[in-house]
C-alpha cells in the first residue's frame, strides 16, 4: 500500500451470497477481500434477500445489506450520499443499471463494467421496457459517468464501453484471478459435459441440452452436469423434458466449491454458449481442473479467457456447438493435451494481482493521477 489507507465503498446489485449471484459478485468479493488485506477500509452495499443479515463482516469485508432488485439502488445512492464525506473513493457496479453516483458525488468515483447488456435487454425484457433498460445503459449511463474512471475485465468490454462513448484512456482493464485449487479428481469413466452458470435465459443452457438431444443417439452414454443456480432453472427443466434428455441431464442447484471443482474435473468439457461474457470466471475454474472450455466467438470476453484450439474451443453458433462436443465425445479431439494447457495458462491468474492492480486504479483517482488505461 502506499500512503494512507482508504476508505472505499462499493456498490453493487448483489452479493455472493445472493441466491442469483454470479461472476461479477465473486470479483467484487475477492477485490474487496484484497483491499482488506492491503490495509484498507471496505464497505459493500447492496440488496438484501430474504434471511440475509444487514450488517455482516466477512474476511475484514463491512456488508450492509438493504432493498431488493431496484429498490438497492436508491438504497446505495442515499448510504453515499449520507456518508460520502467520509468516503474517499465509491466503486459503482454497473450491471446494466447504473447506481447514478455521480449525481450526488463529483470526485472520487470509479466505475466497474464486466461487459455491455444489449443482448440481454432483449432477451429478459422484449419490448418497451428492454428498449427503456438499453437506452439506460447505451444513451443515459454514458453521458451521466462521463469523465469517470472505468474498470473492466476484459479488452473486449472496454472495446464496447468505448463504442457507447467512454473515452478509452478512462478505461482500464483489471482481469479476474483465480484461488489456487488442488486438482479435484479424474475424468469419469463416462463422457461428461459440464454447463456451470447461473440459471438465466442469456446464458443459453437450452443450446446445450439440444446438443445432447442431437448427440443421444451416437453417444448413449453422454451425460450433461448443469451446476447453478436462477429463476430460469425450472424452464430447463422442462426444456430438457420436452427434448428427450431428462434420463441424461443432472441439474445440480448451488453446490459448495469442493463439489464444483470434482464436477467440473471429471468431465470432458465446460460448455458455455453465454449470449455475453465480461470474462467468463467459470472458464478459469474448470480450467484449474485440467477442463477445456468450448463457447461462443460471439460472447465477447470468451475471445480472451479462451484460446481457441489451444485451452478451449470458440464456435460460431448451436450447430457447431454440437459438432464439436460431438468430436469430443468420439476422442477426435485432444482433451487432455488441450485441458493441460488451460491448466498451466489458469495458473498464471491470481486474485492477488487482480486485487492489486484495482487498488492502482484507486489510488489514481484519489491523488489525482490519471494512468492510462491497462491493456
Amino acid at each position: 500500500m502506499t500512503g494512507a489507507p482508504l476508505r472505499v465503498a462499493v456498490l453493487s446489485w448483489r452479493d455472493p451470497r445472493h441466491p442469483e449471484a454470479g461472476g461479477s459478485e465473486v470479483y467484487v468479493e475477492e477485490v474487496a477481500r484484497g483491499l482488506v488485506r492491503a490495509g484498507h477500509e471496505v464497505t459493500v452495499i447492496t440488496a438484501r434477500p430474504p434471511g440475509a443479515p444487514r450488517r455482516e463482516v466477512l474476511d475484514g469485508v463491512r456488508h450492509r445489506r438493504s432493498g431488493g432488485r431496484l429498490t438497492v439502488y436508491l438504497h446505495g445512492l442515499w448510504w453515499v450520499a449520507l456518508h460520502g464525506r467520509r468516503i474517499d473513493v465509491v466503486v459503482d457496479v454497473i450491471n446494466g443499471l447504473p447506481f447514478g453516483t455521480p449525481l450526488v458525488r463529483r470526485h472520487g468515483v470509479v466505475a466497474l463494467v464486466h461487459h455491455v447488456h444489449r443482448e440481454q435487454w432483449r432477451m429478459i425484457y422484449p419490448g418497451l421496457r428492454g428498449r427503456f433498460g438499453w437506452w439506460v445503459e447505451s444513451v443515459l449511463t454514458p453521458r451521466l459517468y462521463r469523465g469517470v474512471r472505468h474498470v473492466t475485465v476484459s479488452g473486449t468490454s472496454r472495446d464496447d464501453l468505448v463504442a457507447l462513448g467512454r473515452r478509452r484512456e478512462d478505461v482500464t482493464v483489471v482481469r479476474n484471478g483465480l484461488s489456487p485449487r488442488p486438482q479435484a479428481g479424474s475424468r469419469a469413466p463416462e463422457p461428461r459435459v459440464v454447463v456451470l452458470s447461473r440459471l438465466v435465459p442469456h446464458k443459453q443452457v437450452e443450446h446445450v441440452l439440444d446438443a445432447v438431444a442431437a448427440l443421444r443417439h451416437e453417444h448413449p452414454d453422454v451425460r450433461l452436469d448443469v451446476v447453478g443456480r436462477g429463476w430460469w432453472a425450472p424452464q430447463l427443466v422442462e426444456h430438457a423434458r420436452a427434448v428427450g434428455v431428462a434420463d441424461l441431464v443432472t441439474f445440480h442447484g448451488w453446490v459448495d466449491d469442493d463439489e464444483r471443482d470434482r464436477l467440473l474435473a471429471g468431465g470432458r468439457v465446460l460448455a458455455l454458449p453465454s449470449v455475453r461474457e465480461g470474462w467468463g470466471i467459470a472458464v478459469t475454474e474448470a480450467a484449474a481442473q485440467g477442463t477445456p472450455t468450448v463457447g461462443y466467438r460471439t460472447s465477447g470476453g470468451l475471445t480472451e479467457s479462451v484460446v481457441d484450439g489451444e485451452t478451449g474451443w470458440l464456435v460460431e453458433g448451436p450447430d457447431e456447438l454440437a459438432r464439436v462436443l460431438g468430436e469430443l465425445l468420439a476422442g477426435r479431439l485432444d482433451v487432455e493435451a488441450v485441458g493441460e494447457a488451460a491448466r498451466r495458462r489458469a495458473s498464471s491468474l491470481d486474485w492477488t494481482r487482480t486485487a492489486r492492480e484495482f487498488e492502482e486504479v484507486l489510488l489514481g483517482v484519489t491523488t489525482g493521477r490519471r494512468d492510462r488505461g491497462g491493456s
